[in-house]
């Protein structure tokens, strides 16, 4: 993922909002492939297991077009998405206007519209503001944090095939062992997932990948990838709040 891949270059360019061209150019697109990720709900499992959301505040940290939102509000008490591309603000309010329990709110990662503990999970899945030189993002999550309340942040996994080596060869700067470092180095626990992608279409597949990759990229990609489906390797890495005292 384009927005992705700009998690590890956060550090060469300190703006507010860094863009991610799949979703803001191709929304139509992107939402062909946030239907065909984790078809077989693995992510969605992992999460559940690591922190479980019911009866309980979420905040979806970059949202997007709030494609996640409704999920999380099924058995949360709340769900506030958080997005900085009004376009897909407006995306997003429209899809959760019949929940709710349910908003999508505008704003960057590195000032949340939120009050101080006011959430017991923040999630941010593939969205380009979190790794290396992300900090000012990961202490908003925590302001927004109540004691004991968890940070959990899906990410693509840069070793794990085939999806992985496509994206550091479309950015060579992007090093995974740099972004894995510094999730340990945060004190952030790992898990690996795997999940499936799987498409209606061939056109469909090969469309999502033209706009993840570049060209010379996407054209291996495509080729290399028969039928309607392929695994994905992702990265649930979580950190808890400290619910008291913490001693030195």
């Amino acid at each position: 993922m384009k927005g992705f891949v700009r998690a590890a270059l956060a550090a060469i360019r300190p703006v507010d909002v860094l863009p991610s061209p799949n979703i803001w150019h191709w929304p139509e697109i992107y939402e062909i492939e946030n239907r065909a990720q984790d078809a077989d709900g693995a992510i969605w499992s992992a999460l559940r297991e690591e922190c479980d959301w019911a009866g309980r505040d979420v905040v979806d940290v970059g949202c997007g077009d709030g494609f996640h939102l409704p999920e999380f509000a099924r058995t949360a008490r709340s769900v506030t998405g958080v997005e900085p591309h009004p376009p897909l603000v407006r995306r997003a309010r429209g899809r959760v206007a019949d929940l709710p329990n349910a908003e999508a709110v505008a704003g960057p990662a590195q000032r949340l519209p939120l009050g101080d503990a006011s959430a017991d999970l923040v999630h941010a899945r593939t969205a380009y503001f979190f790794g290396p030189g992300c900090e000012p993002g990961m202490r908003e999550a925590d302001r927004v944090l109540r004691p004991g309340g968890t940070l959990a942040i899906v990410d693509l996994d840069g070793f794990a095939e085939p999806y992985g080596p496509w994206l550091c060869a479309d950015e060579p700067r992007y090093n995974p062992v740099a972004v894995e470092g510094f999730f340990t180095a945060e004190g952030f626990s790992m898990r690996r997932v795997r999940a499936l992608w799987r498409f209606d279409r061939r056109e469909d597949l090969e469309a999502v990948l033209r706009i993840e990759f570049s060209k010379a990229v996407a054209e291996k990609a495509i080729a290399c990838t028969p039928g309607l489906s392929f695994e994905v390797g992702y990265r649930v890495h979580v950190r808890r709040k400290p619910a008291g005292i913490v001693l030195p």
